[in-house]
């Protein structure tokens, strides 16, 4: 039943709202110079994607690259059009962006560091991790090995709380990421010479600085959450099942909106979860696909071989363009939290 309600979610929800992020994935794939089909309109990001494939990364994996590389390729694109209007004087926007890529290179182990942070192979973590499987830190472990022995949550309330402690592990992976970012800025830094140049690098020191500030406050929001459901189990008015819909929703709240303002919010986050679920369960038959198609290969069968490259591959770039519209629409509902967030305390 809880399946039929889901697929019918998919046809009714996700089938309306798709249009506003539709176009840019359906267009033609862009050229190179030299009339090859390429992935992406920036030659970087073709590079990341072609050294990804190189690597081979799982699938599921590379399809999350994917999806940030075409987040990234629309930022880009649109911090041109900006500089040529001189609308970044102070380069705010390009040291972000400049960021961000960074933070894309080291998330994937791209960035040449031997990278001491754990990385999970597969997003899928809790419906195949085992019992005895950590998230990397002390206090995460402790908290789920009391969760799990409480008595206080049904085997589908584990696997949403799972899902809660997964997410915040890979918010502290970022946040260790964001770090070296920093550091390495910083180091950089020591060495300019001209004092043009050192304001400028202060003010993107200054922006970082901030950034780590901003995201230590919501990884101790985040776990102060975590112990309180721990403890106390889900309440009945609990809004949201996904970690990432949780997280904005908690982020609206605490950004002095008004109720009307709240109340649609949270009608829009309802759409949201529905695209987070869709793509989990694409990304779940992607890695069953990939799995099966090992298989097939192992048996020598070239046409059965066929048949499942064919289906995996379709697999593959379904998954991908419904990351990027799911991330797409993540980064404007941030958007627009921080944006009337800060109006409401500008009046």
């Amino acid at each position: 039943m809880k399946l039929e309600c889901f697929v019918s979610l998919f046809c009714l929800g996700v089938g309306a709202m798709a249009g506003k992020y539709s176009r840019e994935v359906n267009e033609h794939k862009p050229s190179s110079s030299d009339g090859k089909t390429v992935e992406f309109r920036i030659a970087k990001l073709n590079q990341v994607w072609e050294k990804a494939q190189r690597m081979q990364l799982p699938p599921v994996k590379q399809a999350e690259l994917h999806s940030d590389l075409k987040i990234q390729e629309k930022d880009e694109l649109q911090w041109k059009k900006l500089k040529v209007e001189g609308m970044d004087e102070n380069g705010e926007k390009e040291a972000q962006i400049r960021r961000n890529f960074n933070v894309i290179l080291a998330k994937y182990g791209m960035d040449g560091k031997r990278d001491t942070r754990t990385m999970e192979s597969n997003s899928l973590k809790d419906h195949d991790a085992n019992e005895g499987d950590g998230f990397d830190d002390p206090r995460l472990d402790k908290l789920w090995n009391k969760a799990q022995s409480s008595g206080k949550f049904s085997s589908d309330e584990l696997l949403s709380l799972k899902r809660e402690f997964q997410h915040h592990k890979d918010k502290i992976h970022e946040y260790n990421i964001l770090i070296d970012t920093v550091s390495r800025t910083e180091e950089v830094h020591k060495n300019v010479i001209s004092p043009l140049e050192g304001d400028a690098k202060e003010h993107v020191l200054h922006q970082k600085h901030t950034e780590l500030k901003l995201k230590m406050r919501d990884l101790n929001q985040g776990f102060e959450r975590l112990r309180k459901i721990s403890h106390e189990g889900f309440t009945e008015d609990s809004e949201f099942r996904e970690p990432r819909v949780i997280e904005l929703w908690e982020a609206a709240k605490r950004a002095n909106l008004t109720q009307d303002e709240l109340d649609s919010l949270k009608e829009e986050l309802h759409h949201f979860e529905t695209k987070v679920e869709k793509h989990n369960h694409y990304q779940e038959q992607l890695d069953l696909s990939h799995q099966k198609l090992r298989h097939v290969e192992s048996l020598g069968d070239k046409e059965h071989i066929q048949r499942n490259q064919e289906k995996y591959n379709t697999l593959a770039e379904k998954t991908r363009e419904i990351g990027y519209k799911m991330k797409k629409h993540m980064q404007d509902l941030n958007n627009k939290i921080s944006q009337q967030g800060l109006q409401h305390n500008e009046l």
